[in-house]
């Protein structure tokens, strides 16, 4: 998510965060107007002489990757704008250029793969904030209440492109139930020929790191205790699964 990102750029107090923000979408503002001025599309500011610096590059290839997968079942509608707002957090008073950007996004010729190599560049080597990122984009994705399977095509390409391996695309598919292939011993990264307290031990583990508590008095938006709530839910429904015996 764009929140978590954006730590990695800013590592200090919260009203240091706020300045920094609003710094940042000061610098796409400028972005844009010189690109209204050159008659520039939006894909084009990455291949000029003089590209965005690495925080505007990255939020402007995060937004433009957003609006394509909006596009990918080849409707946008209300809730998948609405999604793509509340994950990603946009301040109030950058909604306005945010808005312009996800337009500019998808009339723009570049293709999605284009966006997801600028991101995948910026965070090579670090999975952890990559499949946070895939993660949201699975929330703008079924935000409609359905699941395309262009969507799926999208998603899928998007993770290899980020260097995600095939088993974490699948896990957090899972998360959002849009497989029949669940599988709750990759949910916990257990192995079918681990002991029921080798199982434990690696599903309390991660419910202590994915436990929505943590997220409560942390100055991250409410949309990240959501998403762990969603994590927590697969994590607890896959460990219910081995110890009931449902699965072989």
């Amino acid at each position: 998510m764009i929140w978590y990102c954006f730590r990695n750029f800013y590592r200090n107090s919260p009203g240091d965060w706020v300045a920094s923000t609003m710094e940042l979408w000061t610098k796409i503002s400028e972005v844009l107007l010189r690109m209204a001025r050159r008659g520039e599309r939006l894909g084009a500011i990455f291949n000029s002489h003089h590209p965005p610096e690495r925080t505007v590059a990255f939020t402007i290839a995060v937004i433009a990757l957003g609006a394509k997968l909006a596009k990918a079942d080849g409707r946008v509608t209300r809730d998948e704008v609405r999604a793509f707002r509340a994950i990603f957090k946009i301040p109030a008073h950058a909604e306005k250029n945010a808005a312009r950007l996800f337009d500019l996004a998808r009339e723009d010729v570049a293709g999605y793969e284009f966006y997801a190599r600028r991101i995948a560049r910026m965070f090579r080597r670090d999975n952890a904030i990559l499949s946070n990122l895939l993660e949201a984009l699975f929330q703008i994705a079924v935000a409609d209440g359905g699941y395309d399977p262009a969507e799926d095509a999208f998603l899928r390409r998007v993770s290899e492109i980020f260097g995600l391996p095939e088993s974490c695309f699948r896990k957090i598919r899972s998360r959002f139930a849009l497989s029949d292939e669940f599988d709750p011993y990759e949910v916990l990264g257990a192995h079918r020929g681990d002991s029921i307290e080798s199982i434990k031990k690696k599903w309390r583990k991660l419910v202590m790191a994915n436990h929505p508590d943590k997220f409560v008095g942390s100055g991250l938006p409410e949309e990240a205790r959501r998403m762990a709530e969603v994590r927590l839910a697969t994590i607890n429904r896959a460990h219910d699964l081995i110890r009931d015996g449902a699965v072989s």
